[in-house]
């Protein structure tokens, strides 16, 4: 049987996911992109819980400029949000997507507002 894409990043996903775990101290920034949008998510697995998210699909976010210059407004507005539940530092989930384009804007506009991975 011949792999899809999609089942070629779910088998990346979850070899990713088998080292990579957020905690009460470093929980996980999660990345999901489609063709369109991209969304941003800090979860702490321990407690199954969503600290903060951020997405190109919330009421009032205007998508100006190519996809790649949302990613890095996404990644600026999620470490604002991570940073006044008083989260500073993150484990990074790429999601079983490249790091790159789209992904790699996000973690770098995360970085430069505060966020450390």
């Amino acid at each position: 049987m011949a792999t899809t894409k999609d089942i070629r990043r779910l088998k990346i996903k979850m070899r990713i996911r088998k080292k990579v775990n957020g905690t009460n101290e470093k929980p996980r920034l999660t990345v999901f992109r489609s063709n369109k949008e991209i969304y941003a998510q800090i979860v702490n697995d321990v407690e199954r819980m969503t600290i903060a998210a951020a997405s190109s699909r919330e009421k009032g976010f205007e998508k100006k400029g190519t996809k790649s210059e949302v990613a890095s407004t996404i990644g600026r507005l999620i470490a604002e949000r991570a940073l006044a539940k008083g989260v500073t530092t993150v484990v990074f989930d790429r999601n079983g997507y490249l790091y790159h384009g789209r992904v790699k804007s996000l973690a770098e506009a995360a970085r430069e507002n505060g966020l450390k991975f």
